[in-house]
């Protein structure tokens, strides 16, 4: 009898423990003044995406942002990946080159990705995305600028041909470190 009693317990608090972990979370979350909502996006961002693997040296801000539009392409979100983008730029030429990465890395972009990180990253820090499940290589350029008086980092968009967007630069090695992440003089 204290067995059936113990397993019928134990069903009965399987939603209501659910309930009850989502409701300290919330309050808890809600509560806390060391997260803001851009915290609580990242950290489901980080969770429905598969790891980045990183060859090289990122800073944190060129990480961050070049997670971002690993992620925003995987998700095909235009606005979002354009959002990305330095604000002071071609509004028209940005959002035509999210469409365009959007387009051809897509596919890739869901999948395994290693960004190498070349040279230092405290300023401008070129990135190689390496797309494992299709084979494709992108090249993008990670910079500071002013948004709001806070220095961010950003992506450079203004590929809006499509090939413009899918060429690989004749130095890109084929492969991840082929080069031990130093920029070819």
């Amino acid at each position: 009898m204290d067995t059936r009693f113990f397993t019928a317990r134990r069903r009965g608090r399987g939603p209501r423990g659910v309930l009850v972990a989502a409701l300290v979370l919330g309050a808890l979350t809600g509560c806390s003044s060391g997260y803001d909502a851009a915290d609580v996006e990242y950290a489901g961002d980080y969770s429905s995406h598969p790891p980045l693997a990183v060859v090289g040296y990122p800073s944190t801000g060129t990480l961050g942002i070049t997670q971002q539009v690993v992620w925003r392409i995987a998700d095909g979100k235009v606005d979002a990946l354009a959002s990305l983008a330095d604000p002071d730029k071609d509004r028209g030429t940005i959002e035509k080159t999210a469409e365009n990465w959007i387009t051809a890395f897509r596919k890739g972009a869901g999948g395994k990705v290693t960004a190498e990180f070349y040279d230092e990253g405290s300023y401008r820090q070129t990135v190689v995305l390496y797309l494992h499940d299709t084979g494709q290589i992108k090249e993008i350029y990670v910079l500071p600028v002013n948004v709001d008086g806070k220095g961010v980092f950003r992506v450079s968009m203004a590929e809006p041909e499509p090939g413009g967007a899918t060429a690989v630069a004749p130095w890109v090695p084929k492969t991840p470190g082929g080069l031990g992440s130093k920029m070819v003089p």
